[in-house]
């Protein structure tokens, strides 16, 4: 095998080509690929973080649902406890207003009752001062028949 200047010329560019591609090639790559790679690894700090707050979201999600819960319940609970309280309070005015138109409804009839008592003796003692007045075929005078009326009427 001879070395002739081809192979020295060839060996020279490659040489320079390479120093070239080392000196004003290599570099830019490089730090492109050192960009790329920061950029990669603030990507996967930053979904890690992402992650870790989600995760943090949710926990927090998930105890203001049960804490809502909660007050859900004792707002159930609350109403719960008014309804019971406006039936029981509903009951004791529906028993209250019965007592008192029962009450009402006893002092009419005994109104009633001691009106018809009235009545039905000053018709018997009308009757009785009418039949006492045939039987005596006199008439009795006013004051006379004012006292037998009252005292009809004491002893019916």
């Amino acid at each position: 095998m001879n070395i002739n200047a081809t192979l020295i010329l060839q060996s020279i560019a490659m040489m320079i080509f390479v120093w070239f591609c080392m000196k004003y090639i290599w570099p830019p790559l490089l730090k492109a690929m050192d960009e790329r790679r920061a950029r990669v690894a603030e990507g996967l700090a930053a979904s890690d973080l992402a992650e870790k707050e989600l995760e943090a979201a949710k926990q927090t999600a998930g105890e203001q649902i049960s804490e809502a819960r909660g007050k859900a319940g004792e707002i159930l609970d609350q109403a719960q406890q008014r309804h019971t309280q406006i039936l029981d309070q509903a009951k004791d005015d529906a028993t209250t207003e019965r007592q008192r138109q029962v009450t009402a409804a006893e002092a009419d009839i005994a109104l009633a009752a001691n009106q018809a008592r009235e009545e039905l003796r000053a018709s018997v003692a009308s009757l009785a001062v009418l039949g006492a007045s045939k039987i005596l075929e006199k008439e009795v005078d006013s004051e006379t028949h004012k006292e037998l009326l009252d005292k009809l009427i004491a002893e019916i």
